[in-house]
C-alpha cells in the first residue's frame, strides 16, 4: 500500500494563529481562507496532472518514489471537519473520485471552543443535512445524523488523539494493507504528527519531544508493506507557487 498523507489546506484559524500568534479569536469548524482555497485548487490541478501522467504511462508500476508517473489514487478519504471536506472535494472533482468521510480523521480537540472561564467545551459538528446540501459527493457514515458528528462528545486529550491513531492505522492497514492500494487521506496537522509516531512506533512526546511539520496542502507518502515500511517523503508541497506555503 501506499499511504499519502495531505494535509489541508489554509484555513479561518490557520491564518489567525499566523497574523496573531493565539487562537483566542478562532472559530469551532473553520472554513479555507481565499488562500486555502488557492492551495487546494492547487493541489488537486497536482493530482489531476499526476493521474492524467499515469494514465499515459505505459509502465505504471516501475519504481518512482517522487511519483514522476503519477499518483494513480485508487482510494480517497477526509476527516468531516469542513476544511479538510473542502480540501477532499477538489482534489475528487479533479481526478474523478469521491471523497469518502472518515471520522477518525479529524484534528486533535475535536469540535470545541473555550468558554468564558477558558475551559474547552465539545460542540456538536455539521449535520448529515449539511454535507448533502454543501457536499453532494461526499460518501457520508451511516452513523452520521442530524445532531452533529461530535453531539455530546468532549474536548479530546492527547492520549485521546493518540489511542485514535493507532485505531486509525490499525483499520487502514486492516482495509487496505498487503495491498497494491494508493490510498489518499486529507486530515490535519497535530493528527499528523500522531499517525506518523504510530507509524513509526515512536514512544510518547513527553518521553521524546519530537514533532512532524506538515504545511498546508502538503504530502507525506509512506510505504506499507507486510515486512517493511519506508518514508518516500515528507511534507511536500513544491506542487505550490511560492506565494502560497503556509
Amino acid at each position: 500500500m501506499q499511504f499519502y498523507f495531505i494535509r489541508h489546506a489554509q484555513s479561518q484559524n490557520n491564518k489567525l494563529w499566523d497574523e496573531t500568534g493565539t487562537d483566542a479569536a478562532r472559530v469551532e469548524d473553520p472554513e479555507l481562507t481565499m488562500i486555502g482555497q488557492q492551495q487546494a485548487q492547487s493541489v488537486a490541478e497536482f493530482m489531476r496532472t499526476a493521474q492524467a501522467k499515469a494514465a499515459a504511462d505505459n509502465n505504471p508500476h516501475r519504481h518512482d518514489p517522487q511519483n514522476v508517473h503519477g499518483l494513480q489514487l485508487t482510494h480517497l478519504y477526509c476527516s468531516l471537519m469542513t476544511r479538510a471536506v473542502q480540501t477532499a472535494t477538489a482534489i475528487g472533482a479533479a481526478v474523478g473520485m469521491s471523497p469518502v468521510a472518515w471520522p477518525d480523521l479529524h484534528e486533535h480537540g475535536g469540535i470545541y471552543l473555550a468558554n468564558a472561564a477558558g475551559e474547552r467545551e465539545g460542540r456538536p459538528g455539521k449535520t448529515r443535512s449539511y454535507f448533502q446540501t454543501n457536499f453532494p459527493h461526499l460518501q457520508l457514515p451511516d452513523s452520521l445524523d442530524e445532531q452533529g458528528w461530535w453531539h455530546c462528545r468532549p474536548f479530546e486529550t492527547w492520549d485521546g488523539c493518540n489511542e485514535r491513531a493507532e485505531r486509525f492505522v490499525a483499520e487502514l492497514i486492516a482495509r487496505h494493507g498487503n495491498t497494491n492500494d494508493r490510498v489518499g487521506v486529507v486530515s490535519h496537522g497535530a493528527f499528523y504528527s500522531s499517525v506518523m509516531r504510530c507509524i513509526l512506533k515512536m514512544p510518547p512526546y513527553d518521553d521524546y519531544p519530537l514533532w512532524f511539520t506538515l504545511n498546508n496542502a502538503a504530502i507525506t507518502r509512506v510505504d506499507i508493506a507486510p515486512k517493511e515500511t519506508l518514508v518516500v517523503y515528507m511534507n511536500r508541497c513544491d506542487f505550490l507557487p511560492r506565494t502560497l506555503v503556509s
